[in-house]
């Protein structure tokens, strides 16, 4: 891609799909204005790094669409103190931005090729904050935390109640929860020991991340 077409593809982006989803923060918009997403694609999608859609990945994955990314990281408010779990790398982008403003960022990938993947492109953004392991996101890193942030990074049909026993009092969980058509993304912050308090602020959809429980769909 020529740099000219970047540019203004990153452009349109931003004000064409990012701003329209209420994604007002500045830290995120300079954010994204600044990170080479097509830095993160495959070659054969490069043309495609930022359009509105699921970007294919290997086995089978693929990266959520832009103003996904974006909303999440606004919603989450992530400091530049927080320890960040992140279930489902994929190619590493939004990996990237949360290691961007966070202190360090744990990322959980299934699939081999993609923790390679994610690992190399990282390295050649220069992203030193990051650690990438292939491991079974849905059990989480109990021993690495508890953590400030956990992000999911694909749709659930429930919050995993053993990822928010690993978030810190004052942490918070960010996943998209539900079956299609309609799934919500679904913010949990930690208040207590004990209590979690939940809101639901805005529709979406997201692929399935691998692994997660899928309650019976029989009613008896």
């Amino acid at each position: 891609m020529p740099s000219l077409n970047v540019q203004t593809a990153r452009f349109n982006m931003i004000e064409q799909q990012i701003r329209p989803w209420n994604v007002l923060d500045a830290g995120v918009l300079e954010l994204l204005a600044s990170m080479r997403r097509d830095a993160f694609v495959a070659d054969a999608h490069k043309a495609l790094a930022y359009a509105d859609l699921e970007i294919p990945l290997a086995g089978g994955q693929c990266m959520l669409v832009p103003r996904l990314e974006a909303r999440l990281l606004q919603d989450l408010g992530v400091k530049k103190t927080d320890s960040v779990l992140e279930i489902g790398t994929g190619s590493g982008f939004l990996t990237a931005l949360l290691a961007h403003q966070a202190a360090r960022v744990l990322s959980l990938e299934l699939v081999p090729e993609l923790v390679a993947f994610a690992k190399s492109n990282l390295d050649k953004a220069g992203i030193t904050n990051a650690d990438v392991r292939q491991a079974d996101g849905s059990q989480g890193a109990a021993a690495q935390g508890p953590f400030d942030v956990i992000v999911l990074g694909g749709s659930v049909a429930q919050v995993p109640h053993n990822l928010l026993e690993q978030l810190k009092v004052g942490g918070r969980l960010a996943a998209v929860v539900g079956d299609e058509p309609v799934m919500r993304a679904t913010i949990v912050t930690r208040t207590s020991a004990t209590d979690f308090r939940t809101s639901e602020p805005w529709d979406c959809d997201a692929p399935r991340l691998q692994n997660f429980a899928e309650p019976s769909r029989f009613n008896f």
